[in-house]
């Protein structure tokens, strides 16, 4: 692109931009620079294909004869077709008619079907397609051994290689199990409440083990390598134990008890080293081991579960006692009692979850989360939980999968280089939008809870593409490639320069369900809006705002 044209002092202040829909057989192309008036300088304006050497001429008179070329990326052009253009005060407007859309799979893969090489057809392929976030488990698993490098300076993160990784649940996990086996007691719940339980006892940062989100990878402390946590003082302390864990469990049935009312019922579970003692119904104890511990456990028996002259049959484990209303069955079988963590629980509530970008119903008040940044370079590369200046809580650091990879720089094998922020933004406000039928979202600050971020989504399946003009005087010189990339177009402004009065506005959005409500990290935040500024420069002035909003696009 370092043709120059003789006639034009700095052909370079030509921009194009190219822009197309899904599933609509139409290219949009928008030339422009900063000091043209088209409609009123480009007289006798002239624009041809060159289908030869792909690209679109483009010529006007201003006082002498100017020209120039503009790259097409790859597309099938109905040549039967004309073109159409169009002169506005800021910039100039070409029309394409298509054979198939941009978005059909031939020309998601044109590189492929003209036979180039195929190390031309994987970069293509790879660009034009939108960001695949479910795959990262399969492909880790195959490597034989993975170590983690911050991606801004290659600091090996990891100790040895890691070869466990663990797909983890959505952050809505709980609810679709309720929703599955349902809630009431009477029914599956108590599968339901047993599963749940279970399935977070599973879930735990140990050493060796990946745990993966689609936006994080949670490595435990004792992987790391180059930085000190706090010490914990002490072991975490467990909840209290009436909020009932995994069901391994004993139950003492009262004959006195009337079925048709409410009861609550109290068992004592006797533990020592992992023994237990059980009680029969009679009340009689039989001894496993000395040095007991007591420990509670409450049992509520709603008033769902109560039928008259009906056999209630509480099936809180395949190895518990079972009792029925009037009739004292026992199970003399020991069993063992499992107790949740804190960790574990706030997991099980999902405050463990997507970090990323947050809702106010995954944020707990017990713990926090502080940045972690990389030891030799301090960019931030991930975040963890922490109580009382001691973390990470659950013992594992969340590392952003934009900010590390699986290889040096200086190496191609990284697993997780289509990782952007801005991908990784996309993507989640799309899965918000479609979860919770909200196009408006105000981005929150984490810690301080401070509008940021006032987002609007507008277009969820857009392609482009911009960059700058060549010469038409060296007709040999090489014609870049260029392609067509998935976009979200987004209106957006920056809260930290927006008056309060429209603040407020945006709360009241937010209480009335009008706007959705996310949390991020300052930094992330703050890149971010770089990132949609930049993004901003590849329109014309009258098409970069809309009602007092800025016009953006963001790769997804």
């Amino acid at each position: 692109m370092s043709s120059e044209l003789y006639t034009v002092e700095n052909p370079r202040k030509w921009r194009f931009t190219w822009e197309a829909q899904s599933h609509i057989p139409i290219l949009r192309l928008l030339l422009f620079d900063s000091i043209t008036n088209p409609s009123l300088q480009c007289r006798n304006l002239k624009v041809q294909l060159n289908l030869q050497q792909s690209v679109v001429c483009v010529a006007w008179l201003q006082d002498l004869d100017m020209s120039i070329r503009v790259p097409m990326p790859p597309v099938l052009v109905d040549a039967d077709s004309p073109l159409s253009f169009r002169a506005f005060e800021d910039h100039i407007e070409v029309k394409l008619v298509l054979l198939l859309p941009v978005d059909h799979p031939i020309i998601l893969n044109f590189d492929n079907v003209l036979d180039f090489s195929q190390e031309q057809g994987t970069s293509h392929s790879k660009a034009s397609k939108p960001l695949s976030m479910d795959s990262d488990q399969i492909s880790l698993s195959r490597s034989g051994g993975v170590h983690f490098y911050c991606r801004n300076c290659s600091f090996r993160l990891s100790k040895s290689p890691l070869r466990d990784f663990v797909e983890m649940p959505s952050v809505n996990w709980r609810e679709v199990a309720d929703n599955w086996f349902g809630s009431c007691c009477c029914s599956f719940g108590g599968i339901s409440e047993k599963l749940v339980n279970r399935y977070t006892n599973s879930y735990r940062c140990e050493k060796g083990v990946c745990l993966l989100t689609l936006t994080t990878i949670t490595l435990s402390k004792d992987d790391l390598i180059g930085h000190v946590f706090p010490d914990n003082e002490g072991t975490q302390q467990l909840k209290d134990e009436s909020d009932f864990a995994d069901g391994d469990c004993l139950t003492e049935a009262k004959e006195e008890s009337p079925c048709n009312h409410t009861s609550t019922e109290k068992v004592k579970s006797k533990q020592i080293n992992n023994k237990s003692l059980y009680a029969n119904m009679e009340g009689s104890v039989a001894e496993k081991a000395s040095d007991e511990v007591d420990s509670p456990i409450v049992t509520p028996i709603p008033d769902c579960c109560h039928h008259e002259e009906s056999n209630v049959l509480h099936h809180l484990d395949k190895d518990c006692m079972h009792h029925t209303c009037g009739t004292i069955k026992s199970d003399p079988k020991p069993v063992n009692a499992v107790d949740i963590s804190d960790d574990q629980r706030s997991f099980l509530n999902g405050f463990l979850g997507n970090i990323f970008m947050a809702r106010l119903s995954n944020l707990s008040a017990d713990f926090e989360w502080a940045e972690f940044f990389c030891p030799q370079c301090s960019t931030l590369i991930g975040a963890y939980p922490w109580r009382n200046g001691c973390g990470p809580t659950d013992g594992g650091v969340r590392f952003f999968k934009c900010y590390v990879s699986t290889c040096l720089a200086a190496e191609s094998g990284n697993l997780l280089r289509e990782y952007t922020l801005e991908r990784m933004f996309a993507n989640q406000l799309l899965e918000s939008a479609h979860e919770e039928s909200s196009f408006r979202t105000l981005v929150k600050e984490l810690k301080t809870k401070s509008p940021m971020l006032h987002i609007v989504l507008i277009n969820s399946n857009s392609w482009s593409c911009s960059g700058y003009c060549l010469g038409m005087e060296d007709t040999a010189e090489f014609v870049p490639k260029v392609d067509l990339n998935p976009i979200i177009k987004v209106l957006f402004s920056d809260c930290n320069k927006s008056a309060e009065s429209h603040l407020r506005k945006l709360e009241e959005w937010v209480t009335k369900d009008i706007a959705d409500e996310v949390f991020m990290l300052a930094h992330q935040i703050e890149e971010l809006v770089e990132i949609l500024v930049s993004r901003n420069d590849t329109l014309p002035s009258s098409c970069s705002s809309l009602d007092g909003l800025t016009l953006t696009s963001i790769l997804r």
